[in-house]
C-alpha cells in the first residue's frame, strides 16, 4: 500500500533505523471480517533487519527490505492480519518466523501444519545491527501477545496491546480486558514517559501520553 518511511525515535543507535511499512487487508476472526490498516516495522542498519509483524502483503515489505539480510520475522501475536504475510516474506528472504506460544492456535488456524520456527518468551533478547530488542509478554489481546522494547532508541512496538488512546480490543476469542490492563499496567505503563509507542495500526504514541488515562479506560469499559 505504501513505501517505507522513517520514523525519527527519541533515543538512537548509529547507522539503526526504525521503518515502518503500511499494508491494508483483512481481519478475520469468530466469522467477522474487518478491513484494516496495518504497521509493519522494520529495525536495523543497511545490513541487516528484524521484521515485526507481516501482514496481508509481502511486496510492500520484500522492497522495503531492498535485499537487507532479515534475522528474523517477529510476530507480536498470532491475528491473521499480522502473520498472513509471513509465509511468503520468509520464504524470500530465508528468516525464521517467531511466536509466543500461547498464540499457536491462532497460528494453526492460518498455517495449519506447518510449525513457527522458534517461540518468543519474555525477557528473550532479539538483537539486530547490536541493537538489543527485549521482549515483553503482554497477554490481553491474545494470550500470546508480545511487545518488544528498545531501550536505547526509547521506543517499544506494541502489536494490539496499547494504542494511541488506550488498549488493544478485548471483545474476541482469547481476549480478556483485565488481562490486558493488567499486562499494560505493570509492564508498559513503568516504561520512562518519553518512550515512543509504534502501534499495530494507527498512529503512534508515547508512554507519558497514556499513563494518565489509565482510569477512563476501566471506567468506559465498566460503563
Amino acid at each position: 500500500m505504501s513505501a517505507s518511511e522513517i520514523v525519527t525515535t527519541p533515543g538512537a543507535r548509529e547507522g539503526v533505523r526504525v521503518e515502518r511499512v503500511i499494508t491494508r487487508g483483512v481481519f478475520a476472526l469468530d466469522g467477522g471480517e474487518w478491513e484494516v490498516d496495518n504497521n509493519i516495522w522494520i529495525v536495523g542498519d543497511d545490513s541487516e533487519v528484524v521484521v515485526i509483524d507481516a501482514a496481508h502483503e509481502a511486496g510492500p515489505i520484500l522492497e522495503a527490505l531492498n535485499g537487507r539480510k532479515v534475522t528474523a520475522i517477529v510476530l507480536t501475536h498470532g491475528h491473521n492480519d499480522h502473520i498472513n504475510a509471513s509465509a511468503e516474506v520468509a520464504a524470500a528472504t530465508g528468516a525464521p518466523r517467531w511466536i509466543n506460544a500461547g498464540d499457536r492456535m491462532l497460528w494453526d488456524a492460518e498455517f495449519g501444519d506447518v510449525a513457527p520456527d522458534g517461540e518468543l518468551t519474555d525477557g528473550q533478547i532479539v538483537e539486530v545491527a547490536g541493537l538489543p530488542l527485549t521482549v515483553i509478554h503482554t497477554p490481553g489481546h491474545s494470550p500470546g501477545g508480545v511487545c518488544l522494547h528498545s531501550a536505547e532508541l526509547a521506543v517499544l512496538f506494541s502489536g494490539d496491546t496499547l494504542f494511541a488512546g488506550g488498549p488493544g480490543a478485548t471483545g474476541r476469542s482469547f481476549s480478556d480486558f483485565d488481562t490486558i490492563l493488567t499486562s499494560i499496567s505493570d509492564r508498559l505503563l513503568t516504561l520512562p514517559g518519553e518512550t515512543l509507542v509504534l502501534t499495530g495500526h494507527g498512529d503512534s504514541t508515547t508512554i507519558g501520553a497514556e499513563a494518565p488515562h489509565r482510569q477512563r479506560w476501566i471506567d468506559e469499559h465498566d460503563g
